[in-house]
């Protein structure tokens, strides 16, 4: 390496190499991601030729997290975090205590010491943000029912995450005081002194924990309430400037500055912090423009992310330790796949959310590496576990897109063959159907409403100012309870699934809108609607003009995509369609998609 230019040659050594190597994994037919990991290996300190600097390549890592973590933030909401909790909160908590079980057991099997078993099996628990991301969004799912559950199960596994690196060291130093204390008894009979050392440890960790609680409330507050005023004013006052490349700056030093001062002044980890920053910033009328300015820097440096992940990667351990890499492995993408899919099916979510959940949590990434760094740092694991976490990682990371692309097959092949998915699906459910009280202007020439997110929202309250009778249509069950409670008819269940729909009425609806973020469905629900009611005028959110240009062929009357504004357009289309005396022609007519440039 140049000894005067570390950075820059590590930086043009992993983006180039990236570049082709993910070229030639893409045109291989595999994630591009794989190339990435791939060129990480190949420049890493475990491999001959070149080896780039490890440690400078990790900071560019954690730059590239704080961007992906504030890009979501600024796609999410409070209202959709509070929406997800009564999943988020027990799921995230029972899965983690399932793999951090496993992994626990499994490293005792092995004969390693209880505070190493801890460790290991923790660091097996929590999924990898910014691969959650990256397939989210490559799949337009990051704004989906699904997109937002998974996102705020791993949000509520990195406040948890915060948690353990704090208190790590003493549980660790208690695990091993519990055992130097029963020894210590058994040889001498001096339980006392154990007893009392135990007390005061146990005092140390309950003060250890009120205080990092403390410091994660005091940063939460101080962002929700300070930084939703003053974020905001510093976008403004930098944008009526008028200069491109200082509101580019603005949005990149917000990101990076409050995600670090949120790990130097609170102890909250640098990827939630960016994340807060993002969802303060979410409330301001330039959150389209910084999520825009800000994505070619999170693109990049998440590619750095996933090549200093590769650099870690000991190859040997393959070799080595084929065994254990394997019971690794069905830990993390198997052991707790099915944690989380358990859960979200007992919690009355459709399969479709239990698979995307399940595929979204298996892998690991950088909480994992940091752990067991600690715990080396700590002397509890012995010099075999960082190349295992490793090669977890680096194998589930490379697989996990395969997973995601199995998913609707799996649910598919699931309900053919399986009586007991079947009956889940179709279980008696009081929010997946309307009420036998529901007023009659509700059951006929109705609007219904797929989706009931921040669009969704947009166009019920202009289909309310007109009088104009709609029933929602949405995944998440806490949702429909809120418009239930509000008098607002409500359906529970997927709009795929044409069941959902017949209870929504569609075959005497007027108008249906599917204003959700996921267009997977769109197709069989357009193919239902139209089976069940073949006049019907459909429009549908689409992600993109391709997209758009596709639905319209599939039936739909408008395909709707904007970088701004989008909620009211599609408002003002759904109120076109129903107040305009002739039925709008058909796809071969007037179907035309609308364009809006934000």
């Amino acid at each position: 390496m140049h000894p005067s230019m570390p950075l820059i040659v590590t930086m043009a050594a992993a983006l180039g190499l990236a570049l082709v190597l993910g070229f030639v994994a893409l045109r291989l037919k595999l994630p591009a991601l794989v190339g990435y990991l791939l060129a990480g290996v190949l420049i890493g300190p475990y491999t001959p030729g070149f080896v780039a600097d490890v440690s400078l390549a990790a900071q560019l890592a954690e730059i590239g997290v704080m961007l992906l973590m504030f890009g979501v933030g600024l796609h999410f909401s409070i209202d959709d975090l509070l929406a997800v909790r009564k999943l988020a909160i027990p799921g995230a908590v029972v899965q983690m205590a399932v793999a951090t079980a496993l992994g626990a057991g499994l490293a005792t099997w092995w004969g390693w010491s209880p505070g190493g078993a801890l460790i290991f099996g923790i660091s097996l628990s929590v999924a990898s943000t910014v691969v959650l991301l990256r397939a989210l969004e490559s799949r337009g799912l990051l704004e989906s029912q699904n997109g937002r559950i998974a996102v705020g199960w791993l949000v509520v596994e990195d406040l948890a995450m915060v948690l353990v690196l704090v208190l790590l060291p003493a549980l660790v130093g208690a695990t091993a005081g519990v055992t130097t204390g029963e020894m210590t008894h058994a040889a001498t009979g001096a339980g006392g002194a154990a007893a009392a050392a135990g007390s005061a440890a146990d005092a140390g960790l309950w003060i250890t924990l009120a205080k990092t609680l403390l410091a994660v409330a005091a940063f939460v507050a101080l962002m929700l309430v300070g930084g939703r005023r003053v974020l905001p004013w510093v976008l403004w006052q930098i944008s009526k400037t008028g200069s491109r490349e200082l509101f580019t700056l603005c949005v990149i030093a917000v990101a990076v500055s409050i995600a670090y001062g949120a790990s130097a002044l609170f102890g909250v980890s640098v990827a939630l912090g960016a994340f807060f920053a993002g969802l303060v910033l979410r409330e301001s009328e330039f959150s389209h423009r910084a999520a825009e300015e800000s994505l070619p820097f999170r693109d990049a440096f998440a590619v750095l992310f996933f090549v200093s992940v590769g650099m870690l990667f000991d190859p040997r351990v393959l070799v080595d330790r084929p065994g254990q890499v394997l019971a690794v492995i069905a830990i993390i993408m198997v052991g707790k796949s099915i944690a989380a899919a358990v859960l979200v099916l007992a919690l009355r979510y459709p399969l479709n959310s239990a698979l995307t959940v399940s595929a979204s949590l298996a892998q690991i990434g950088e909480f994992s590496f940091i752990l067991v760094a600690l715990g080396a740092g700590l002397g509890v694991l012995p010099p075999e576990a960082q190349s295992l976490v490793v090669a977890g990682a680096l194998l589930s990371i490379a697989l996990n897109p395969a997973l995601f692309s199995a998913v609707e097959p799996a649910r598919r092949w699931i309900l053919q063959r399986s009586s007991l998915a079947r009956s889940l699906e179709g279980r008696d459910d009081p929010l997946a159907e309307l009420p036998a009280s529901t007023d009659r202007k509700y059951l006929a020439r109705q609007v219904v409403l797929v989706g009931y997110g921040a669009v969704g929202r947009e166009v019920a309250r202009q289909l309310l100012q007109h009088d104009v009778p709609f029933v929602v249509v949405e995944q998440n069950r806490e949702r429909v309870e809120a418009l239930r409670a509000e008098g607002t008819p409500a359906v529970s269940g997927d709009a795929g699934d044409p069941a959902v729909l017949i209870q929504a009425h569609i075959a005497e609806a007027g108008l249906l809108v599917v204003a959700a973020a996921d267009s997977t469905d769109v197709r069989p629900m357009i193919e239902t609607a139209r089976a069940l009611n073949p006049g019907i005028p459909v429009i549908v959110r689409a992600p993109n003009a391709e997209e758009a240009e596709l639905l319209l062929k599939e039936g739909a009357q408008r395909a709707v995509h904007a970088r701004g504004a989008l909620a009211e357009l599609m408002a003002r289309e759904a109120l076109a369609l129903v107040t305009r005396s002739e039925q709008p022609a058909g796809p071969d007519g007037n179907a035309t998609p609308i364009r809006v440039a934000g």
